[in-house]
């Protein structure tokens, strides 16, 4: 039998501490963390495995990328990714005011600390996969910190290592650089395949200290003079993509003009994107630390031009922060049940097991990066609307056990241009999370859930607050589907009815939302009158934090500037839930201070109810009350 083992032998003085879970995800990303905590949320004994000392990877400290999305940053309305991520974003906003990318760490940290049925391992590096090449039988571990070598076995494993790490040890079927045109027949790849992918970028950061600051560049930084920097923008400037052309706005122009096209902000005191190297490089992994270095001399010849290579207007900054890791964009992609290309993207195809959905645009970055002199270091392929992303993406090809989650999903290389980014492997990995743990209880390998239980998979994941594009809530549990609701005032077009419409956001120009004319002394009230008598344990409530606005933590003052600070305004802040039988009240409770969109209320006990009242007091801002959606349990 064929075995796959890539390792670093064991003492046999040191045996490993074995460990058996439900579901193991490994990396500690975005996906990774999202996924993890889906998984444990619905009842999974969960492992996440992370080989920093902090999560988020692209998003931590470490590399401080902020998370972008389906909406473009502004481009798009009503596109804001919801449930785990915008939990942690809603968090960060309440807790994090100024953005510290520090306390930002900790609010993931806590996150996945407070999780029930969540063990996190962190300074943890998986080095070897035991597998026969259809299923893995175990891995191991070695956490540096504590000196200990784990082996752990679980029902179902999540790759969330963004390289494709722990599939490619297992003997997974996995891609590199990009397809040609006839293998999917994509209009924008190449007559021929090549090996070409995006490479990797280090940041850096300065900052206005009032007063002239010398910088004297290291002997071993680079020499740039202006001829490298044709298509690279440095500066406080802001430009934008219109198909296939880049435009550069005027001084004092109104960027939110050209909202409909990519923005991008380019300032002093945040680094640059494309500050990158390593796309054509033979093996962007195995060369990882040579391109690290190299994006040191990069980066520090960069500062060297704009503070000492003519009128920058830097004379006052200094360099304080250059990271210590390089973002990676792309590597291997693991090969799925399915592969998302272009067509299903530039047709925003809604597919029927739509577990995740994206918007960004196919962004291809020149392969040579900074090193590719002259050239437009990337081309930004727009459209309109979203896709949804099917469960198949998840699910490898060839490792019944394994899934996917994260920039390594199954999809093509022009598909993963859209899909690598932050926000859409966060919702991707909530899903994955999610299905790995129904299907560790079910008894099934992923693909056999899918084929079983999609649907039930999909309104999961609707009821966590998740966007399934063309699906409504069709929950038999929710009591409030058939009820009918009333409220002490409605805006024209906010009706009370639409909180139990199945929809929690608008989509396109409908409107799902009420929102009440104002909010009275005693409140406003929005009343749910049950069908018939019910026993009830739980009520989950979706307000309305603004899906149009960003709340991304990043280096750039110019998209800090632009998003607002603090709790979102439209969120509603004091409530009450009153539960009545018969006209007498059998239960109340009061809420305040909330900055969360998704509330979930658990009674402490079932209890006989026909009515359910949500009594809204105070907003965070805003001048009404706004919900999207009532359900009971």
């Amino acid at each position: 039998m064929n075995r796959y083992y890539h390792e670093i032998p064991a003492s046999s003085q040191n045996p490993p501490v074995k460990k058996h879970y439900d579901v193991i995800v490994v990396g500690g990303g975005m996906s990774g963390i999202c996924a993890a905590i889906a998984s444990a949320r619905h009842g999974a004994s969960t492992a996440l495995i992370q080989d920093r000392s902090v999560y988020g990877g692209n998003a931590s400290s470490e590399t401080r990328m902020h998370i972008s999305g389906a909406s473009c940053h502004w481009g798009k309305k009503n596109a804001a990714e919801t449930g785990i991520l915008m939990e942690l974003q809603l968090d960060n906003k309440y807790l994090n005011y100024n953005y510290n990318f520090s306390i930002w760490d900790g609010v993931m940290w806590s996150k996945v600390k407070d999780t029930e049925n969540l063990d996190s391992y962190m300074n943890t590096t998986m080095d070897r996969v035991i597998s026969d090449g259809s299923q893995i039988q175990a891995l191991q571990c070695y956490q540096m910190t504590t000196e200990t070598r784990y082996e752990m076995t679980a029902d179902i494993y999540i790759d969330a290592t963004g390289h494709g790490t722990l599939g490619y040890f297992a003997g997974a079927e996995y891609r590199i650089g990009r397809e040609e045109k006839t293998e999917f027949k994509e209009k924008d790849a190449p007559d021929r395949p090549d090996g070409e992918t995006m490479g990797n970028t280090i940041y850096f950061c300065a900052r206005d200290t009032g007063a002239p600051v010398k910088f004297v560049k290291p002997s071993w930084a680079n020499t740039y003079d202006e001829s490298f920097f044709a298509h690279r923008y440095h500066g406080d400037i802001v430009v934008y993509h219109d198909a296939d052309s880049v435009v550069v706005l005027k001084p004092g122009e109104d960027y939110e003009d050209h909202a409909d096209q990519l923005v991008e902000k380019y300032d002093v005191e945040s680094g640059y994107w494309w500050i990158e190297l390593g796309g054509d490089w033979d093996d962007i992994i195995k060369s990882a630390e040579d391109i690290r270095y190299e994006l040191y001399k990069c980066v520090y010849g960069v500062w060297d031009h704009i503070k000492n290579g003519g009128d920058h207007g830097a004379e006052n900054y200094e360099l304080v922060w250059v990271g210590s890791t390089s973002g990676s964009r792309e590597s291997r992609r693991l090969e799925g049940d399915y592969m998302l290309t272009e067509n299903d993207i530039i047709n925003n195809r809604i597919h029927e097991d739509g577990v995740a959905y994206g918007g960004w645009p196919m962004d291809e970055h020149t392969a040579g990066g900074f090193a590719a002199k002259g050239e437009i270091p990337s081309k930004v392929r727009s459209f309109p609307g979203f896709y949804s992303i099917p469960y198949g993406c998840y699910c490898s090809k060839t490792i019944k056990n394994l899934m996917m989650a994260g920039r390594d999903i199954g999809a093509s290389k022009l598909a993963m241009g859209s899909t690598r980014v932050m926000a859409t492997c966060a919702v991707g990995g909530q899903a994955a999370g999610t299905a790995a743990a129904m299907a560790s209880k079910a008894g099934c390998t992923p693909r056999e859930f899918g084929q079983k239980y999609i649907q039930e998979l999909r309104q999961e994941l609707l009821k966590d607050d998740c966007y399934i594009m063309g699906l409504k809530n069709q929950d038999e549990k929710d009591f409030a589907r058939k009820a009918a609701v009333t409220a002490s005032s409605q805006r024209e077009g906010y009706e009370a009815e639409k909180v139990i419409n199945g929809v929690a956001r608008n989509v396109d120009e409908d409107i799902n939302l009420w929102c009440s004319q104002g909010i009275g002394p005693q409140g406003e009230t929005l009343s749910v009158a049950l069908k018939e008598k019910a026993l009830i344990s739980q009520i989950r409530l979706t307000f309305d934090p603004n899906l149009s606005e960003e709340r991304c933590i990043s280096v750039s003052k110019a998209f800090i500037d632009k998003e607002p600070l603090g709790v979102d305004k439209e969120l509603v802040k004091d409530y009450r839930i009153v539960i009545s039988c018969q006209g007498k009240t059998v239960w109340e409770t009061q809420v305040k201070d909330n900055y969360q969109r998704l509330n979930i209320i658990d009674l402490p006990e079932k209890m006989e109810a026909d009515q359910v009242e949500l009594v809204v007091t105070a907003t965070n801002g805003d001048s009404d009350a706004r919900v999207f959606e009532i359900r009971i349990y």
